[in-house]
């Protein structure tokens, strides 16, 4: 492991390496950061503890993701919208003074190199599927399609899954916390058991007679 510096743009969400986001930047300091990295096209995120992503003074979490710009668009009011994909997990070792914005020293985060069990991941990737089709007959405009392409390395295969299912950011920032690859399919599948009974509740809720009818 080895210690670097890096710009930072935390979120008020957990980005997992292999999934692919789009921002929007418009405050002056992270246009400053975009033009200071764009031989690299590389920043670091986190999510925000406590605290707004607007305006600095925020509290971060010590867990991040490096992040790959994809593609960006200036737009006419100022604004630049990104396309960015996480690369791999980092520890944030100690905070630098914003200048303007964000940065810090990390260091790679090795995960444990653990084989990852075929059958939890098959039984976790049914999980997701299952949820997720079931989140579509209740937010079918909010849902992405269950249907999605999986890389065929379990190791990405196993961050998609991640970045797939429905759960809470305290949720996800747990799953990112974990370094054992099946230690975070165990959780994500525990999530979706218990999302799946909300989301169960939900249907009979909205298919109960109402006592007016």
């Amino acid at each position: 492991m080895h210690d670097r510096e890096l710009p930072m743009f935390p979120l008020g969400m957990v980005v997992f390496p292999h999934q692919v986001v789009g921002l929007c930047v418009f405050e002056s300091r992270f246009h400053q950061m975009l033009s200071d990295i764009e031989s690299v096209q590389r920043f670091g995120t986190c999510l925000i503890a406590r605290g707004s992503e607007i305006g600095g003074h925020d509290e971060r979490t010590s867990v991040g993701t490096l992040m790959q710009i994809l593609g960006a668009q200036s737009l006419p009011n100022g604004q630049t919208l990104l396309m960015v994909e996480g690369l791999e997990c980092f520890e944030v070792g100690r905070w630098l003074t914003d200048a303007p914005y964000p940065r810090a020293v990390v260091r790679d985060r090795c995960c444990d190199e653990v084989p990852i069990e075929p059958g939890l991941l098959k039984s976790t990737e049914s999980a997701v599927r299952a949820l997720r089709a079931l989140q579509s007959e209740l937010f079918a405009d909010q849902c992405l399609q269950s249907n999605c392409e999986m890389d065929p390395d379990p190791w990405v295969r196993s961050w998609q899954l991640c970045s797939m299912t429905p759960m809470s950011t305290l949720d996800q920032f747990k799953v990112l916390g974990l370094s054992d690859p099946n230690d975070r399919l165990r959780l994500v599948a525990e999530v979706c058991c218990e999302r799946y009974g909300d989301y169960q509740r939900m249907i009979e809720v909205d298919t109960t007679p109402s006592l007016l009818d």
